[in-house]
């Protein structure tokens, strides 16, 4: 961990694009999910999907497809095409978007491994991150084809699934980017390595936690108990307390009964609690012990800031949740816990060079 070399700033920046990029797709596909659009198109094609239908009659024919879906013939029979418009337009978004960024991506690779400025180093990264990517559009589809044949949306297994590879996507670009940057004036002082262990555990705990609310929004849980800071007047649901309901079926499917719904949601609350209590723990005794290293001690209090606000998100999205999960609410929450991402990356990207040696959390070192 010596290196401090700087790659050249158009790489930098090119990088930097790729960060934010990922970031705007993950958003989208948030949305995309939270209007129930992601069914809204049918079929995969790479090349030929690139443009929406430009005809009346290339409308009528996608939203003819559409209609043979469980989604429309359970949920949305009767609904005009100028709704399907709609929720057509946000999956249409999320795959140009997915589409655009292959393009942002490789061209500039080329060009910058023609002319020198990337090396072997920085291509075993993109590497892994090219390979993530690829798992991420699989599984996406896969996702969605989850949808078409049996349930009248996407299974939340594979939509939890879907949501962690696209979040490494974006930890390992973030990483690769502060990689590129060199170290040369950010190591100043030793940190003790209870602070690494420490950051490990929120960074599990995080990680464990969006999974659950991968699995949560994918079987629309938060519907189920739209209050706070109790489930619908109890603090542990009564169908978690009869053995009856702990059966394998009842997690295949989650749909037909209360049991796992009310499982998840307990699980994605009091998980919230303990990362916000040892989350703010790890970063207020980092930022106590690192008094001559600025970059951790910004780092310590991005990490308060976002998590309180991430709290405060997600209690707004729970009570807002009525009928329906609140769309603005919804999406603000899966952002911050992106930002909340990118902080603890940081962390650790400050913490491994400061040690001077590698831990297993992130091996791109």
């Amino acid at each position: 961990m010596n290196q401090e070399k700087i790659y050249d700033p158009i790489v930098r920046v090119w990088l930097l694009i790729g960060v934010i990029m990922v970031f705007v797709q993950v958003i989208v596909g948030g949305i995309t999910r939270l209007t129930e659009s992601g069914l809204s198109i049918t079929n995969w094609e790479v090349v030929e999907g690139t443009l929406p239908p430009m005809t009346r009659a290339a409308w009528i024919k996608e939203f003819d497809l559409y209609k043979k879906t469980p989604q429309y013939q359970e949920i949305n029979e009767g609904m005009s095409l100028l709704d399907f418009k709609f929720i057509y337009f946000w999956e249409w978004v999320h795959r140009f978007w997915a589409r655009f960024m292959g393009v942002v991506f490789l061209i500039p690779f080329i060009i910058f491994t023609l002319n020198g400025r990337v090396d072997r180093a920085m291509i075993r990264r993109l590497g892994i991150v090219v390979v993530l990517a690829a798992l991420a559009a699989i599984f996406g589809w896969v996702m969605v084809a989850s949808g078409l044949i049996e349930r009248p949306w996407v299974n939340a297994y594979k939509l939890a699934i879907h949501l962690t590879i696209a979040f490494c996507v974006f930890a390992a670009l973030w990483w690769t980017y502060l990689w590129s940057g060199g170290y040369k004036g950010v190591v100043v002082k030793e940190v003790s390595d209870k602070y690494i262990r420490m950051f490990t555990f929120v960074t599990v705990v995080f990680v464990f936690q969006m999974m659950i609310g991968g699995v949560l929004s994918g079987m629309k849980a938060a519907v189920v108990f739209p209050t706070w800071p109790d489930m619908n007047g109890q603090y542990l649901p009564k169908v978690l307390l009869d053995s009856s309901q702990w059966v394998l079926q009842n997690f295949i499917d989650y749909d037909k009964n209360i049991f796992l719904p009310s499982l998840v949601h307990f699980l994605h609350r009091n998980t919230a609690y303990l990362l916000f209590v040892v989350g703010v723990v790890s970063a207020v005794g980092l930022y106590r012990s690192c008094r001559d290293n600025s970059f951790a001690r910004k780092g310590s209090i991005t990490i308060i800031i976002i998590m309180s606000l991430q709290v405060l998100l997600g209690i707004l999205t729970v009570i807002s949740s009525k009928g329906k999960i609140p769309v603005l609410w919804g999406t603000l929450h899966q952002g911050m816990a992106l930002m909340l991402l990118a902080a603890l990356v940081y962390i650790f990207f400050i913490l491994r060079i400061n040690k001077k040696k590698n831990f297993p959390i992130l091996p791109l070192g």
